[in-house]
C-alpha cells in the first residue's frame, strides 16, 4: 500500500514539473497553442454533431448500408434540414429581427422620456437614485461605444467563425467513419488487463458525452418550443426570434433560462407594462415543465449532478472563461467525475490484485 501511495505521489510531482517546464518554454508551446485554438471550433463542432448524429448513422446500417453509405445518408438529412430551417424558419427570424432593430430608437426614446420625467420630480426621488441616474446618463456615450466596440467584435469573430464552420463536415465525416477505430488504437499499446481497463474508461467518458450532448440538445429543443407557444399565446412581439434566443442560451444549465428571459422581459415592458409579468409567467411554467420531466429523465439519472454543483461550477467557469466556460463547464466536470471515479474503482480493486491497477 505505502508503494502504491509513493508512486501515485511521484506521478503528481511529474505532473506538476512537466506543467512547470511548459510555463517556462511557452515560445515552444505557444505556436502549437495557437494551432489547437485554430483547429478547436471545427473540432469541437463536429464532436458534437458526431454524438447527435452516431445514432441516426447506426440505424441506417440496420437498414443494411453500407457505413459510407450511412454517412451520406447522415449528411442528406443534415442538408434537408438546414434547407427546411432556411426556407421557412430564417425569413421569419429576419423579418422579426429586423422590426426590433429598427423598434430600438423608439425603446431609447421611451427611456429617454422616462428619466426626463424623473428629472422633472426630483423633489420625488431620493438624491442617492437621482445620483444614479445622472451618472448613468453622463456616461450613456460611454456605454454606446462600449457597445458598439463589442458588436463589432462580435461580427469579425462570427466571421472567422464562418470559416471555421467549412471544415465541420470534413471532421464529421472522419469521426462518424472512424470514430469506432479509436478505442482499439489506445488500448493495443497495453497488456490485456489494462488494455480492458482503459477501454472501459473509455466508454464511460462516452457514455456521458453521448449522455449530455444528446440530453441537451431535447432539453434544449423543448424549452425553445414551450417558450415559443407561450410566447405567441400572451402575443409577445418577435416570438419566435426570442424563443430561439431563449433555446440557445437555455443550453448553459440552471442560469440560462434567466438570461434568456432578460431580452423578452425588456421587449415586453415596452409592448406592454404588464407584459414581463406574462413573460414571467411562461418562464416558469417552461422552466418547470423542463426541470420536472425533461431532465430528470433525460440527463439526470445519466449524469448524477447536485444542482448545488452544477450552480457553483457554472458561476466559476463563468468568472474564469465567460460564455465559453459555462457552456462547456459541466460536460468537462462530467467527464473529469468519471475518470475520477474509475480510477478510485480501479484503486479499490488493486488492494486485491495489482494486476487490476491502471498504474
Amino acid at each position: 500500500m505505502q508503494k502504491r501511495w509513493f508512486q501515485t505521489l511521484i506521478v503528481l510531482i511529474l505532473v506538476f514539473l512537466l506543467i512547470l517546464l511548459v510555463s517556462a518554454a511557452d515560445f515552444i508551446f505557444d505556436p502549437i497553442f495557437k494551432y489547437v485554438g485554430a483547429v478547436a471550433f471545427p473540432v469541437i463542432g463536429a464532436g458534437v454533431l458526431f454524438y447527435l448524429t452516431r445514432p441516426l448513422m447506426h440505424l441506417l446500417e440496420k437498414l443494411k448500408l453500407h457505413r459510407i453509405l450511412a454517412i451520406m445518408g447522415v449528411f442528406l438529412i443534415l442538408l434537408i434540414a438546414l434547407f427546411l430551417i432556411s426556407r421557412y424558419i430564417v425569413p421569419i427570424l429576419e423579418n422579426q429581427f429586423t422590426n426590433l432593430v429598427n423598434n430600438i430608437p423608439n425603446m431609447v426614446s421611451a427611456v429617454q422620456d422616462i428619466i426626463a420625467y424623473w428629472e422633472s420630480n426630483q423633489n420625488l426621488i431620493p438624491s442617492e437614485i437621482n445620483e444614479t441616474i445622472n451618472q448613468l446618463t453622463s456616461n450613456l456615450q460611454t456605454y454606446i461605444e462600449s457597445a458598439m466596440s463589442f458588436i463589432f467584435g462580435f461580427i469579425g469573430e462570427f466571421i472567422s467563425t464562418l470559416f471555421a464552420i467549412v471544415l465541420i463536415p470534413f471532421f464529421l465525416f472522419f469521426l462518424l467513419k472512424d470514430g469506432e477505430k479509436f478505442v482499439p488504437f489506445i488500448t493495443q499499446f497495453f497488456e490485456k488487463k489494462k488494455a480492458d481497463n482503459i477501454r472501459s474508461l473509455l466508454y464511460k467518458i462516452d457514455d456521458t458525452l453521448t449522455s449530455y450532448i444528446q440530453g441537451q440538445l431535447i432539453v434544449a429543443l423543448c424549452i425553445g418550443f414551450l417558450l415559443y407557444i407561450g410566447y405567441t399565446i400572451i402575443s409577445l412581439n418577435y416570438a419566435m426570434t426570442l424563443a430561439i434566443f431563449g433555446m440557445i442560451i437555455c443550453v448553459i444549465p440552471f442560469i440560462g433560462p434567466y438570461i434568456a428571459v432578460t431580452p423578452a422581459i425588456i421587449v415586453g415592458f415596452f409592448q406592454d407594462p404588464l407584459m414581463p409579468v406574462w413573460v414571467a409567467i411562461v418562464m416558469i411554467v417552461a422552466q418547470q415543465i423542463e426541470g420536472n420531466l425533461v431532465s430528470p429523465n433525460v440527463m439526470g439519472k445519466a449524469l448524477h449532478l447536485h444542482p448545488l454543483t452544477v450552480i457553483t461550477i457554472v458561476l466559476a467557469a463563468g468568472s474564469i472563461a465567460g460564455l465559453l466556460g459555462m457552456l462547456f463547464a459541466i460536460p468537462i466536470y462530467a467527464v473529469v467525475k468519471t475518470i475520477i471515479s474509475h480510477f478510485y474503482e480501479t484503486y479499490q480493486d488493486a488492494q486485491k490484485d495489482e494486476e487490476d491497477a491502471l498504474i
